[in-house]
């Protein structure tokens, strides 16, 4: 049994208002990942480390995620991308925080999970960091896009909070004026029944210079062991106060893992956390909730092939 299932970040209020413009472009990103990635685990040819770092890898390169290339501006108008990734057989984590020029932040992470110590680093030494390990390197600039430039244009002409504009865009515009997170994740269980869970995100527009969300923390972002991983995505801040995704693991012990992930997002709603996770157990039950008007989520399972979403529904 393997499984391999992502996220590309939730958001909005209300019903769900049908796909727009932009919607297949990363729906399109998520199957293909899925298919060739999903592919390659159930022949054996890769692990589920392996497997959620390409597939994170694959989401930062797509523009319209907010990780990688396409991630959100900070308040000085930089970007800065942190990324967490765990194995659940012994535990092993690496992550990073305020990656500026690394074009793979959660390639750094994984580097730092193989070496064994430290597990993070942080701004310029991370980056340094991945210039030694060989990920490539960018100039900053690359990593922005026009779409995130009008996005803090707008946020810093209208003095709005920080992520107020980042699901206001002319091609995509679910929800103008609500929060909207992009974090990119994936979880997966390989054929020896490994599980392992990575996370990578730019953030929200308008964030305070040195701010840090629960991507990379691990125990509240992303979690891994013997009987589950967890990626989750939404308000940082709510995510970190309630170690979610290490809640999660431990509400497992006692419960399916559909109620599990439902008490999670449960204990972050009081404290504004809106959002979603992924979840994937050691038997190959797979959850992917939200509380929220969407959440682009896919999935590969062996028994079950590919499938994609963004609203209510799932589609093969």
């Amino acid at each position: 049994m393997v499984v391999l299932a992502v996220h590309g970040g939730a958001g909005g209020d209300g019903p769900w208002r049908g796909m727009t413009d932009a919607d297949p472009l990363r729906l399109a990103c998520m199957r293909k990942l899925l298919t060739e990635l999903g592919t390659r685990l159930a022949d054996g040819s890769l692990n589920a480390l392996e497997a959620v770092t390409l597939a994170v890898e694959a989401m930062e390169d797509e523009p319209l995620f907010n990780a990688g290339r396409g991630s959100v501006l900070d308040a000085e108008g930089k970007v800065g991308m942190d990324a967490s990734i765990m194995q659940g057989h012994d535990k092993a984590a690496g992550a990073v925080i305020g990656v500026s020029r690394s074009r793979h932040p959660i390639r750094i992470a994984h580097h730092l999970l193989t070496q064994g110590w430290p597990v993070m680093l942080a701004g310029e030494a991370a980056d340094a960091y991945g210039d030694a390990q060989g990920v490539e390197s960018v100039d900053p600039s690359w990593l922005k896009t026009d779409l995130r430039q009008a996005q803090w244009d707008k946020w810093r002409g209208q003095r709005l909070r920080p992520g107020a504009t980042d699901e206001d865009d002319a091609l995509l515009d679910h929800d103008g004026e609500q929060d909207g997170w992009g974090t990119v994740g994936a979880v997966a269980l390989d054929r020896d029944g490994v599980l392992a869970a990575a996370t990578s995100t730019g953030g929200m527009t308008g964030k305070p210079v040195g701010r840090v969300g629960d991507t990379p923390l691990i125990g509240a972002g992303t979690w891994a062991d013997a009987d589950v991983a967890v990626s989750c995505t939404g308000v940082g801040e709510a995510f970190i106060r309630t170690v979610a995704a290490h809640s999660l693991a431990v509400n497992h012990r006692s419960m399916p893992l559909e109620e599990a992930a439902q008490r999670v997002l449960d204990e972050v709603q009081p404290l504004g956390g809106r959002g979603g996770l992924i979840a994937v157990s050691r038997d190959g039950d797979v959850v992917l909730p939200f509380q929220t008007m969407l959440m682009y989520r896919g999935l590969y399972h062996e028994d079950g092939g590919v499938s994609v979403g963004i609203g209510p529904d799932m589609t093969a």
